[in-house]
């Protein structure tokens, strides 16, 4: 990691920056497979299936008896902590539920919101280097608390024409509905467009590479919703001299661990602690199985020395993580001052890995600096908020002259007599 000590604040912008990604150049690629499944479907689905997954699959359904099988080749004890997952994952997202919300706004007037389920979402799982099942719990159990009547899932499969067993085992775990083999630019627009096999759905969750989160902006123009605009993966982490170094170095290096785009950022009170992090993520780097992935994120990333704790909190909200650690010796008196940030993990026994698997808070979050106006997924991801109104006769005698001044004010007549032949016909009675 590059090292800067006590950088100006002008200097920030140029020290946080992001890997680029070419999304332009990517979605002049990406575009012509979204048409091509548009007007093909299942053919052409299936023709980019053999080309960037390497497999001819016949049926692109996931059948139960896959399903069964995939079961079967889970290990017990991982089936065990996904169900722990799962159930710490539920009672989280459930306790988000609201219940419907009146207000009488003055006598004889009352507003209702409601939140309404989104009927078809789709789930976007990738399978490549890093089958995700994890993220099935994330996308899958808040869709199902918030009533989402259909749940589709697709996944790349791999040489075979299979998918991971442990993605199967939880999405039939978590109630999905429908599981196809589809992966890519391709899976998002059959879910954008409907194929004769994939329905389309109203909005599209999940995370993937540079061609999937083209493919969910584009998907965004032919009318759809996606969850957030997505970048690679990342994590700040601010510490001081109570921080455990090696617990540090473990954090930066399980979010580089994700891809060679993937960035951490290190904000810390003084070189002695940045030292004493970069020997340890030494002595770790070389022990993982993904060391030159872990490796080459590394050299995206910086460490930030800034001796004052006013400048590191600015900085962090500058910066806008995805996932914040905080091991510093009063978590939480920095944390009421974070203000941009996807997830906050407080103290040195709160690793970020619990919030990608199993504390019950939700891992798909914003990235790439859209914290600062994004949330990450919840309960809310997946419902709609109508809302109603009543006027009794009451309530419109006392509104309808303030709606008639209102309407005429702007011109609009229509709107204006629409109450007057209310009123009048109360005044006749």
């Amino acid at each position: 990691m590059k090292l800067v000590v006590n950088p100006a604040r002008d200097t920030w912008g140029a020290l946080l920056q992001r890997p680029t990604l070419e999304l332009e150049e990517i979605e002049k690629q990406v575009r012509p497979v979204m048409e091509a499944v548009k007007v093909r479907g299942d053919e052409a689905l299936k023709e980019f299936t053999a080309r960037f997954d390497g497999v001819d699959l016949d049926d692109i359904r996931v059948s139960a008896e896959e399903i069964e099988k995939a079961k079967a080749l889970v290990p017990d004890e991982l089936q065990e902590a996904i169900k722990v997952a799962r159930a710490n994952i539920e009672t989280f997202h459930a306790a988000q539920r609201q219940e419907v919300m009146k207000v009488e706004t003055m006598p004889g007037v009352s507003c209702y919101r409601k939140s309404v389920a989104i009927e078809k979402v789709g789930l976007y799982i990738p399978g490549g280097t890093a089958p995700l099942f994890s993220t099935v719990l994330m996308l899958a159990v808040p869709a199902n608390i918030a009533g989402c009547k259909e749940i589709v899932l697709c996944t790349p499969p791999d040489k075979e024409g299979n998918i991971n067993p442990a993605i199967l085992f939880t999405a039939d775990l978590v109630g999905v509905t429908r599981i196809f083999k589809a992966g890519g630019g391709q899976a998002i627009a059959a879910m954008t467009f409907g194929t004769e096999t994939i329905p389309k759905v109203n909005k599209i969750f999940g995370p993937g590479n540079q061609y999937v989160t083209a493919a969910k902006q584009l998907s965004t123009k032919y009318g759809l919703a996606i969850d957030m605009p997505a970048g690679p993966s990342e994590v700040a982490v601010y510490a001081d001299s109570s921080a455990v170094p090696a617990f540090v170095a473990a954090d930066l290096l399980s979010q580089a661990e994700h891809g060679v785009d993937s960035q951490v950022v290190l904000v810390a009170d003084s070189e002695e602690v940045v030292d004493a992090v970069n020997q340890a993520i030494e002595v770790q780097l070389k022990a993982l199985p993904r060391t030159d992935i872990a490796a080459k994120a590394l050299d995206n990333s910086v460490a930030i020395v800034l001796e004052q704790q006013t400048d590191a909190i600015a900085l962090l909200n500058e910066y806008g993580a995805e996932h914040l650690i905080l091991s510093v010796q009063e978590p939480w008196q920095v944390a009421d001052q974070i203000i941009n940030a996807g997830s906050v993990f407080l103290g040195n026994y709160t690793p970020e890995s619990a919030g990608d698997y199993a504390s019950g808070t939700n891992h798909t979050l914003p990235t790439n600096g859209y914290a600062k106006m994004y949330s990450g997924v919840s309960l809310d991801s997946y419902v709609k908020k109508i809302t109603y109104q009543e006027i009794s006769k009451e309530g419109l005698k006392a509104l309808g002259p303030v709606i008639e001044k209102m309407a005429s004010a702007e011109q609009l007549e229509a709107h204006k007599n629409a109450v007057t032949l209310r009123l009048k016909s109360l005044d006749d009675v």
